[in-house]
């Protein structure tokens, strides 16, 4: 396996687990029928960590659409640099920060995080060309 092979499964993996928090504490403010019904507009709100890692786990999804498939085709190609290593493992730290100062309402590190996750997925993006 490749180190940005390596880099990938953890993140997903991370992305994978940003669930459980959020759920658990569902089921501490809702109770757990609450937590396994259909959601309704009656729902007594979650916590606001919990909100908030909610849709910190969902930008992670929406991003691992892109980091995936670039992984994947560097891989298919056969193309690894020190570069494509270290954007992918700035890439996981960078989510993983993403997550933990999303959910704890830190907006300004949040949305820098974020910025660091792109400028890897444009580093991978321009090996894939063959320019990094």
């Amino acid at each position: 396996m490749t180190k940005e092979l390596l880099w990938l499964t953890l993140t997903v993996v991370l992305t994978g687990l940003l669930w459980l928090p959020y759920v658990l504490d569902r089921m501490k403010v809702r109770g757990v029928m609450g937590c396994m019904a259909n959601p309704s507009r009656d729902d007594k709100p979650q916590s606001a960590w919990a909100q908030r890692l909610y849709f910190a786990h969902t930008n992670a999804v929406d991003n691992l659409v892109i980091f995936a498939p670039l992984v994947l085709i560097l891989d298919n190609i056969g193309h690894s640099t020190p570069a494509t290593v270290i954007a992918c493992a700035v890439y996981f730290w960078a989510r993983l920060a993403h997550a933990i100062v999303y959910a704890l309402g830190i907006p300004v590190v949040r949305t820098l995080a974020f910025a660091v996750g792109f400028v890897c997925q444009a580093v991978l993006a321009l090996a894939v060309f063959g320019i990094v």
